[in-house]
C-alpha cells in the first residue's frame, strides 16, 4: 500500500472527482464511495471490454489536519497477468498471431501502468488545488507554553524566553510512523494507543 499526504486546503472530493474524470472512459470505470472526510475510489476495468485483462485498484482518500491523505491499494492484476500468458502462448505456437493481439497486448500494459497514472493525476489535482506535500507553516511551527510564541519544529528552547520545549514538540506514532501532538493519545491514523 502506496501512501502520500497533501497539505494544504484541499478536500478528498476534489481528489475524488479529479480521478472519476480520468478513469471513467473507455476501458476503465471508476465509482466514488462514501462522502466528505473519507472516500474511497474503485478503478476497474469494465466487464466485458473487448480487449485485455481484468483489474482493480482502489484509492481512499481522507482529511488530516491541514490537508488530506492518499492511499493506493493493491492493484488486483491476475487478469492482465492471464491475458498476457495467452498471448505468449499464442506467439510460440504461431509468431504471427500476435498481430491479432496487439490491442489486447497495449491494453495489458496499460492496465500494469494504472498506479503510475493514479499517482499522477492526484498530483496533477493537488498542485491545482494549492496543496502540495511539504507541510503548511502552522504544522512546521511548535508554540511555546510559557510565552505563547511560535517556534520552528525541533528548535530546543524559545527563541522569544529561551524556555525548553522539548515537551510540545511532535513525536511520531511506533506503529505507523504519522507525526502526533503530543496531547494525543490515540494516533489519528492507525488508532492505536501512543
Amino acid at each position: 500500500m502506496e501512501r502520500k499526504i497533501f497539505h494544504g486546503k484541499i478536500k478528498p472530493v476534489d481528489i475524488a472527482q479529479a480521478l472519476l474524470a480520468e478513469f471513467n472512459q473507455g476501458n476503465l470505470r471508476a465509482q466514488i464511495l462514501g462522502q466528505s472526510d473519507k472516500i474511497v475510489v474503485q478503478v476497474g476495468t469494465r466487464p466485458g471490454a473487448m480487449s485485455g485483462g481484468q483489474t482493480a485498484m482502489t484509492v481512499t482518500v481522507q482529511s488530516v489536519e491541514e490537508g488530506i491523505m492518499v492511499e493506493l491499494g493493491q492493484q488486483a492484476w491476475l487478469g492482465v497477468a492471464a491475458s498476457l500468458g495467452v498471448s505468449a502462448l499464442a506467439a510460440l505456437k504461431n509468431p504471427f498471431s500476435l498481430i491479432g493481439r496487439l490491442d489486447d497486448i497495449a491494453q495489458d500494459i496499460e492496465n500494469l501502468q494504472i498506479s503510475e497514472r493514479v499517482w499522477a493525476v492526484i498530483s496533477q489535482a493537488a498542485r491545482a488545488a494549492g496543496a502540495s506535500a511539504e507541510l503548511s507553516e502552522n504544522l512546521r511551527r511548535t508554540t511555546c507554553e510559557y510565552c505563547h510564541v511560535a517556534n520552528p519544529v525541533g528548535e530546543p528552547s524559545c527563541i522569544a524566553c529561551g524556555a525548553p520545549l522539548g515537551l510540545v514538540q511532535p513525536t511520531t506514532c511506533r506503529n505507523c510512523g504519522f507525526v502526533v501532538k503530543p496531547t494525543e493519545r490515540i494516533c489519528p491514523n492507525c488508532k492505536q494507543p501512543l
